[in-house]
């Protein structure tokens, strides 16, 4: 497939994305079939490419600017492609790689881009990169970097799965590293050692203790947590081990930054080597700004937290209140039975077009 009508049914855009290959890294070949459908069946946009990042806008001078951002690449095939659809009408489901994670919101948002030629808010459409991998490599960032003005506006919508309901802010992410030290013996004289893994004891207890907060924030509830997920240590079988690391993550509600949630950890794990190898802070909702509250009426009236951390975080670093807002179940992103409603892809080309018009 070489190209598609982008003022089709938004479900079979969604499914001819879903039959381009596109695992992280080798998105030229979608990138050049979106830049070529927008360039020649959008010609009210202004149209630019940054690698494999397509950006597209109106210029009408509206008040407001409303950015719909969506990422094009997906996490490697799983025996799930090319594209499969079961149903019809109401009851139809597309299968396939990317359906949930994120091709039927990159549809909905081209779908619209194409076909609202005259809407109240400005809109900048971005169709980005490297989203599946590490944040280094993510196109937004590239963007941020060489195309910062294409990151302005008053409200970005991230077309990630959310069951077709708003997903307002969203958590922070930090994962820490606690390291304990011992003395090596042999097994057979172990009172002569120190066990560094034994050492690990007491940290564990504390997370079983540990109580995480629920914190409300502009009506939305945030859960936080604090697990270990993973153990390192041990030297041989017959060695008292002098090393030991425990890896624990913290979600942390967007009422915390990331220096308060370092703060947090430093005080639980209290009289411990902790070292933060990873951290990325979380996003207020921000409904109360115009265009946010807009969206919600548009959407019913009804918007929830974001459990998880994803890329409205860094619209709300560049001051803009962001939500995610896409068809799909979040909890079939990455498996290999990933699918996706009819229904939930027109319901959001629906609200979104309520929205901006």
């Amino acid at each position: 497939m070489t190209s598609f009508e982008l003022e089709a049914d938004p479900v079979d855009i969604t499914a001819a994305l879903v039959d381009l290959f596109s695992v992280s890294g080798e998105e030229a070949a979608i990138a050049g079939i979106v830049e070529a459908a927008l360039q020649v069946q959008a010609g009210h946009l202004e149209v630019v490419r940054n690698g494999n990042t397509v950006l597209a806008r109106t210029n009408l001078g509206r008040p407001s600017r409303v950015i719909l951002a969506g990422h094009l690449d997906t996490v490697p095939v799983n025996d799930n492609l090319p594209s499969r659809r079961e149903g019809s009408g109401d009851d139809e489901v597309l299968h396939g790689l990317g359906t949930v994670d994120m091709k039927g919101g990159d549809a909905v948002f081209l779908h619209l881009a194409a076909t609202i030629r005259e809407p109240r808010h400005d809109v900048t459409f971005i169709f980005y990169d490297n989203e599946e991998v590490e944040a280094a490599k993510n196109g937004l960032g590239r963007i941020e970097r060489e195309l910062p003005e294409w990151l302005r506006g008053d409200l970005a919508i991230v077309g990630e799965p959310s069951n077709a309901v708003i997903e307002a802010g969203c958590q922070g992410t930090m994962r820490i590293e606690l390291r304990t030290a011992g003395a090596r013996a042999h097994t057979a004289r172990a009172w002569m050692g120190v066990n560094a893994i034994h050492a690990l004891g007491e940290p564990l207890r504390r997370l079983e203790a540990y109580e995480a907060r629920v914190v409300d924030i502009d009506g939305l509830t945030y859960r936080e947590g604090l697990q270990a997920i993973g153990i390192t240590g041990g030297v041989a079988g017959n060695v008292v081990p002098d090393a030991a690391m425990l890896t624990i993550n913290h979600r942390f509600a967007p009422d915390r930054s990331a220096e308060d949630a370092e703060k947090h950890l430093r005080e639980v794990f209290d009289g411990y080597d902790v070292s933060v190898v990873d951290f990325a802070p979380g996003a207020l909702p921000g409904l109360s700004a115009p265009a946010a509250a807009e969206l919600v009426e548009a959407a019913g009236g009804k918007a929830v937290a974001k459990l998880g951390w994803t890329d409205v975080a860094r619209f709300s670093a560049l001051g803009l209140p962001a939500v995610n807002f896409g068809p799909g179940d979040p909890t079939l992103a990455h498996t290999q039975q990933e699918h996706v409603a009819a229904s939930e892809i027109r319901q959001v080309a629906n609200i979104l077009r309520t929205f901006l018009t």
